[in-house]
């Protein structure tokens, strides 16, 4: 699959990326499909050469993370995107499938507040560390699944806004949480992972919706992305619990 295009204008685009695709070009994404890339091989926008600004990728999402990402065509497009995310005022909304049965919190939702930083015995993975940056995530339970042939073995559909845009944040709070998202290799474990693979073939997390201010016209955008057959295809492998929050 190849990433598509939902919105465009002479300032902007927003891309769909599908699972497997890395977004910035570096040294260790050989072998890997790159958005960087494909936006040089087939856009021909102001600053698409320029490495400094990352041909105008204004965030990231993890290689195995599908859905919404933002790209600026211009630069001040860009310094004004960035300056919306740095001042937290881009709302971004992610659609996951974690293990376990997360009870609804008071109010319909809840709220990690946890520091993330690099852990200092394996420089490759993140966690839940005292002195890391903050970051905060809140979620909402939508619905409860169990495995046909299991109905011990559950899970929840979650809606999460992460609030901070931490590297790997959503998959740690989950996992800090005691609830990790579906086929994570990293934070649910190999194992678990694997028996997950059965049913899912990649990360369930999708970055489903993004809402901002455009850089030029000043008038709010919201836009959407459908959960991808994939992901749609694991869910209806499992059995939906008519008990709901």
């Amino acid at each position: 699959m190849e990433p598509k295009v939902i919105y465009e204008d002479e300032y902007l685009l927003v891309l769909d990326k599908p699972a497997g695709w890395i977004v910035n070009e570096a040294e260790t994404t050989k072998g890997s499909p790159v958005i960087q890339s494909w936006l040089k091989k087939n856009f021909n926008y102001p600053i698409v050469a320029n490495r400094e600004l990352r041909s105008g990728i204004v965030h990231r999402l993890d290689k195995e993370t599908s859905g919404i990402l933002l790209v600026a065509k211009t630069h001040p497009a860009f310094e004004n995107l960035q300056v919306q995310f740095k001042s937290r005022n881009v709302k971004k909304e992610y659609i996951a499938l974690v293990h376990g049965k997360v009870d609804p919190p008071a109010g319909g939702e809840g709220e990690i507040d946890a520091p993330v930083g690099r852990l200092p015995w394996n420089r490759e993975r993140f966690g839940v560390l005292p002195g890391g940056r903050d970051a905060v995530t809140i979620y909402k339970v939508i619905k409860y699944y169990s495995l046909i042939t299991n109905h011990q073995v559950l899970f929840t559909f979650l809606e999460l806004h992460p609030k901070t845009g931490r590297t790997h944040q959503i998959r740690i709070h989950m996992k800090y949480l005691g609830h990790s998202i579906v086929s994570d290799n990293f934070y649910a474990g190999r194992k678990t992972a694997r028996r997950d693979k059965i049913f899912c073939v990649r990360l369930f997390l999708h970055a489903s919706k993004i809402s901002f201010t455009h850089p030029e016209t000043k008038k709010a955008l919201n836009i959407q992305s459908d959960l991808p057959k994939d992901l749609k295809n694991a869910l209806a492998s499992l059995e939906k619990i008519s008990q709901t929050p």
